[in-house]
């Protein structure tokens, strides 16, 4: 299984010639390369599979798909060996 998960840009900068961002995704921060996605800005929602935002989405569909994995708990549990954690309180 592969998964894209939802995030928000936080910054963007240049990194020896590659567009990087930090992407916020609920609380945690990761870097992702914005290669594949030239016209992210930051605010842009973005899919970040692997370390790269492979397309935007907007603000709603960002906000849906953690509910939606959640709810495949057990096919996701299966997947990675354990479950996703539950929704930030």
């Amino acid at each position: 299984m592969c998964l894209g998960i939802p995030g928000r840009i936080l910054e963007i900068r240049d990194d020896a010639g590659l567009r990087m961002a930090t992407v916020d995704f609920g609380g945690v921060r990761r870097e992702a390369c914005l290669a594949c996605t030239p016209a992210a800005t930051v605010g842009t929602y973005v899919i970040v599979h692997v370390g790269f935002a492979i397309t935007e989405v907007d603000e709603a569909e960002a906000e849906r798909t953690p509910d939606v994995l959640r709810a495949m708990t057990g096919a996701v549990e299966a997947e990675l060996g354990e479950p996703l954690p539950g929704p930030a309180t």
